[in-house]
């Protein structure tokens, strides 16, 4: 039988009630709260589950007979009540039954008394039993708790204590914690993992696909009495996918627990700071202060958190503070109801504070909030560059999103804002209509904000130049951008040196894939180092993916480590949904196959195949598709690879100029076609060549690989022979690759034959002997990245 309990506060009927869906049981809790120590404390907002916890563990530990359990009424300031009730229930107790001696209530009776003879009484016990004081936070009286700090400093080791409460009560726990007696259970320990919300829902008959379980996992913060409630709401619902994936702190059981638990017991002042402050994802003190008219926000802000109150802590210094997404709910709702008129009042407000206080984003959203979309407006333009330049992409998006449609077309500001975004989104003909209208429309800009309207032009046509591959336009812009930027009185007010960067970084990835790797590199060093100087992460993650590019094509082993530092950097800052961390896994997949590490290699590819969106970035996605085709032929997986090399012809036909990747294409088409052993395609491919393209060193190699598939072994030697002397010269861009082409030994009697990627001298140059048999078969150690 569970312990009799004295339900003062009402928390037995509402465990109760929460408990009617089925119990979960929680082993690991259980085992902490059975632990050899002196005391337990659970601290956690009302409905974490403690009262249940509790309730299962002495149910599944087999504990009725041994433990104690009192519930604290509301507000209780007796000493003497609470003591005697103690003393009761611990009478009740088998062990306490034959040592405790009854008593009454009398006049002359305090507290200190009555823990003086139950200590007495209970210095002979030698069985294990447990005292479980639940609401705790209900105990307002300074001399109860001292008397029961007593009581736990001096009982035998036999009675073990559990202490359940909404917030931390003022004892002598330091001295528990410092000697290893004490056991602490908090609001993060008591959340439901999703495993433990579908056993939860499970017991109460209902069954969600997995998405929607974790989307209310994540909606309730794996708050119990969250998705106790909902599941109760649930069993029986006829649409219980839809139901609970609108479940929020309004729906009504939730906003009636919320607001009889929490917000009902809030004195008028907190309630209102609550209540106005509910229209912001994160408060401070000041901003508090800003939206009540008062002082001390920052105060009651770190009261309600150290009490439980569903107000979690942001940071270290607990500065900035969010609610509960719940309780978030249930406070809007309540702000609307009692007082429509001030929520567009309080989003102005914040509006304000944000923008004067550097957090551009929230203070467009509040703009919006508020409806007063000429602010808005306004403030995006003001700052899209530094929003774009710091990698907040998927920010600027989500804010488009929210203006009326008709804005992005008839304000000029906002049509290159919504440009620059289309691009990203990958419709590139949508981006440049806008950008279109906004050049027409840029004459009627006012004088004041004409230079602001400039930068943002010279950023959309450097984006557009680029995306299509335009590379000899892309030099043109990033000048404009680089005069704009060294301008007397700058368009962007201290963002010169983040447009120095941006126009380094332009000029060096077009002079990348112009065949300048050398003045390329040197523009990208000076644009990461100043973007570093600067703080602009985003700035220096692109310049570390463009310099591993380059590294490709001679120093593998650097190109795999600076891939690898872009990662990184992308990881940290949550920028891996972007077209240049599927560059940098694409590059430090390429490196890792060029150097064998083919189980490594692979995920890179594949990972990089995920990101880069032919539809928002061609010209990238030519470059992941060509080394997916190269590590496939690698593979023996011929028909994989022509696959992705038809893509990349495909892709190229997009672009604007000819990209330097298509040049020894079709040499890679035609490996693919021997591989897959249809000589005739690859000759047919061959005979739509012209004589200066079969002279390029890798068709030259592709003709010979595909003379051996017909088994003509001389003509082969013949075709290789100016690769192997270096007159037939192996473009930069595929030297690399080319390189792993490892000749097999030749039998006795022939002449062995040099690598391509490090032709022999013209004055060393070795004479083939008619006959002479060459084999372009990889060997063991052959790189997957060969012809």
């Amino acid at each position: 039988m569970p312990p009799k309990l004295l339900d003062h506060s009402r928390s037995g009927r509402r465990a109760a009630h929460l408990d009617s869906c089925g119990v979960v049981a929680r082993p690991a809790l259980w085992e902490r709260l059975g632990a050899p120590t002196r005391a337990v404390v659970l601290s956690a907002p009302a409905g974490s589950g403690k009262s249940v916890l509790l309730r299962s563990w002495i149910r599944g530990a087999s504990l009725a007979d041994r433990v104690a359990w009192i519930s604290v009424g509301r507000g209780e300031k007796d000493p003497q009540r609470f003591w005697l009730t103690v003393l009761d229930e611990l009478r009740r107790t088998g062990p306490g039954s034959a040592l405790i001696r009854p008593l009454t209530a009398a006049p002359d009776l305090d507290g200190w008394a009555i823990v003086e003879r139950l200590l007495t009484d209970l210095a002979p016990l030698q069985d294990q039993m447990w005292l479980i004081v639940d609401d705790l936070h209900e105990l307002d009286s300074a001399p109860a708790r001292q008397q029961l700090e007593l009581l736990m400093l001096r009982a035998p080791a036999s009675l073990q204590f559990v202490l359940a409460t909404r917030r931390d009560v003022r004892l002598g726990l330091h001295r528990l914690r410092l000697d290893g007696g004490l056991t602490e259970i908090r609001a993060e320990d008591l959340r439901f993992s999703r495993s433990e919300a579908q056993k939860l829902f499970a017991k109460a008959g209902v069954r969600l696909a997995s998405p929607t379980l974790e989307q209310l996992v994540k909606r309730t913060e794996g708050w119990a009495a969250g998705l106790r409630l909902a599941a109760l709401s649930l069993a029986g619902h006829t649409d219980p996918e839809r139901f609970a994936a609108e479940f929020s702190g309004s729906e009504r059981t939730v906003a009636d627990y919320l607001v009889a638990e929490v917000l009902d017991r809030q004195p008028e002042r907190i309630r209102l700071l609550l209540l106005r402050t509910s229209v912001l994802d994160r408060v401070n003190g000041e901003l508090a202060d800003l939206l009540t008219g008062s002082l001390g926000g920052e105060r009651v802000l770190r009261d309600l958190a150290e009490a439980n109150a569903f107000v979690v802590p942001l940071d270290a210094a607990r500065s900035w503070f969010r609610y509960h997404h719940l309780f978030a709910d249930l406070l809007r709702l309540e702000l609307r109801g009692t007082a429509p008129e001030e929520v567009p009042v309080l989003h102005e407000r914040a509006a304000d504070w944000f923008a004067g206080h550097g957090f551009p984003a929230e203070a467009v959203r509040h703009a919006q909030l508020a409806g007063n979309w000429e602010q808005a407006a306004r403030l995006l333009a003001d700052h899209w560059t530094a929003l774009y330049l710091g990698g907040q992409i998927m920010t600027v998006h989500a804010l488009l999103t929210a203006f009326p449609p008709a804005m992005l077309t008839s304000d000029t500001e906002l049509a290159l804002v919504a440009a620059s975004d289309e691009l990203t989104q990958g419709s590139l003909e949508t981006a440049e209509q806008y950008l279109e209208q906004a050049e027409q429309q840029s004459a009627a800009v006012p004088d004041a904000r004409r230079g602001r309207t400039q930068v943002l032009l010279a950023m959309g046509r450097l984006q557009v130049a680029w995306t299509k591959g335009n590379f000899p336009d892309v030099p043109q812009h990033a000048q404009q951008l680089q005069a704009l930027a060294d301008a007397p009185s700058p368009s962007q007010p201290g963002l010169g040196d983040d447009l120095r960067a941006l126009t380094l970084l332009s000029l060096g990835d077009s002079e990348n894939w112009t065949g300048q790797p050398d003045r390329a590199e040197s523009h990208l060093r000076q644009g990461g180092m100043l973007a570093r100087q600067i703080g602009r992460p985003h700035l220096e993650f692109r310049a570390l993916v463009h310099r591993a590019e380059i590294d490709l094509s001679g120093n593998i082993a650097r190109a795999a480590e600076r891939s690898r530092q872009a990662i990184d950097l992308a990881e940290e800052h949550g920028w891996t949904s972007e077209v240049p961390f599927g560059l940098a896994c694409m590059t430090l997949g390429s490196a890792l196959a060029w150097q064998g590490r083919l189980g490594e290699a692979g995920p890179w590819l594949q990972r990089a195949g995920r990101v880069t969106s032919a539809q928002a970035a061609p010209m990238s996605a030519m470059g992941v598709e060509y080394a997916r085709g190269q590590f496939a032929l690698g593979r023996g997986r011929a028909d994989e690879a022509l696959a992705a090399f038809r893509t990349v012809e495909q892709l190229a036909g997009r672009l604007a100029t000819p990209h330097p990747l298509t040049r020894p294409l079709q040499a890679w088409i035609m490996h693919a076609l021997v591989r897959q052993g249809d000589p005739g395609r690859a000759e047919r491919v061959l005979a739509d060549l012209s004589d200066r393209r079969r002279g390029r060193g890798e068709i030259r190699i592709a003709i010979a690989a595909l003379r051996l598939a017909q088994r003509d072994p001389r003509t082969a030697t013949e075709v290789l022979a100016p690769v192997l002397d270096g007159s037939a010269r192996v473009g930069w861009r595929s030297r690399a690759a080319w390189c792993g082409s490892a000749l097999r030994r030749p039998r006795p009697g022939t002449v062995a034959a040099r690598s391509p990627c490090s032709p022999t001298p013209r004055s060393t140059q070795t004479t083939q002997r008619p006959g002479t048999e060459v084999s372009l078969r990889p060997s063991r150690s052959t790189s997957p990245m060969t012809g």
